[in-house]
């Protein structure tokens, strides 16, 4: 995906963000496109919540200089930046009625009556808030509440609509659908937005590109699929997918490359990636394996099943007693009986062993 230099609404150029002594996010470069889906993705301390804030000016800036469309707002107040964000606490007004808490910011911007109750309508139609209008905040539950303040931030309809774990209270059937009206509302009214989350699905489902962080570093920003099954880094391939991407330890000998205590044949260009290396990460996704029977590629004993009815997951024990996880949705097998797995090298991911970096990307 290729975005001309003023498309972009928001870069972070060279940011850095410390406390005290205490780095947190050091050089970031980003460039959000107007009107993306932007999700910020990673493990709990890894900056995410730390880089909206700092877009939504709650966060001061250590060094470097954020643009939003076009003008440094380092220092910028909040109130000026016309964004709406869903905090991952509800910050409701405890003494108002759901209604008075989401037209509360269109009251101040002194918009008409009827312009105020539709756009209020509309977002608590799509958020199932329907019936809750005069009740108090202390009568909801934890995942109504946390609809009231998407509902409160959907009705701004402001150009940069930023969200920090939005979805976090919400069962799983109601976290489905309101991941489903998300993008429609996006879809309906195309604001910049900047999303964070740790939850993968959340990323692959809502997202135009995904930025991976760990650290207060981007891993890697993408497409959903070229992060899945091109993933930059170790990192990136362990922390995304269910279950996560395996990787074993392999070695090049005589021409071969022995994984999992078996050598295989390498083609050409893959052996070229290698160069001088001898020792690599081979990468293969669980239901990127086809399971074997007789004679295997890969060959292993299973340890473990776990069939969910539309899928079938088995914990291989391999020769070099490495575990591998391999996952198949034909339910007329019995994965318990395979020998091993056999695979096509167009889904393999090889990764130097001491970076953790894709050859492939080169990176």
């Amino acid at each position: 995906m290729e975005y001309k230099e003023n498309e972009y609404s928001i870069i972070f150029s060279n940011v850095k963000k410390a406390y005290g002594k205490t780095v947190v996010i050091e050089n970031l470069n980003l460039e959000i496109k107007k009107g993306e889906r932007l999700i910020l993705l990673g493990p709990s301390g890894c900056g995410k919540t730390t880089t909206l804030r700092m877009i939504a000016g709650f966060e001061e800036i250590t060094g470097g200089e954020l643009f939003m469309d076009g003008k440094v707002v380092n220092d910028v107040p909040p109130g000026e930046r016309n964004i709406a964000m869903v905090f991952q606490s509800y910050a409701l007004f405890p003494h108002m009625s759901v209604w008075e808490n989401i037209t509360f910011g269109l009251q101040l911007q002194k918009l008409p009556k009827e312009e105020i109750e539709r756009r209020t309508r509309q977002a608590m139609e799509i958020l199932h808030l329907e019936g809750y209008e005069n009740k108090k905040t202390h009568e909801l539950s934890g995942g109504q509440k946390q609809r009231v303040a998407l509902c409160r931030a959907l009705v701004k309809q402001s150009p940069y609509f930023l969200l920090d774990e939005p979805l976090s209270n919400l069962d799983a059937k109601l976290r489905q659908k309101a991941r489903t009206e998300l993008v429609k509302l996006h879809e309906m009214f195309k604001p910049t937005m900047v999303y964070v989350t740790h939850d993968q699905i959340e990323a692959m489902t809502v997202a135009h590109r995904i930025a991976v962080m760990n650290q207060g570093i981007i891993q890697q920003v993408d497409t959903p699929a070229n992060i899945y099954h091109h993933p930059a880094n170790t990192f990136v391939a362990g922390f995304i997918g269910s279950p996560a991407m395996n990787i074993l330890p392999a070695e090049l000998v005589g021409g071969k490359l022995i994984v999992g205590g078996c050598p295989v044949n390498v083609p050409a260009e893959k052996l070229a990636l290698l160069g001088e290396r001898t020792k690599v990460l081979f990468g293969l996704r669980p239901e990127a394996c086809t399971p074997a029977f007789d004679c295997a590629m890969i060959t292993g004993k299973v340890d473990f099943l776990e069939n969910t009815g539309n899928l079938q997951t088995a914990s291989l024990h391999l020769q070099d007693g490495q575990s591998f996880c391999l996952q198949d949705s034909n339910q007329s097998i019995d994965l318990r009986t395979v020998k091993g797995f056999d695979f096509t090298w167009d889904k393999v991911c090889l990764f130097d062993a001491e970076t953790g970096v894709n050859l492939e990307l080169g990176r």
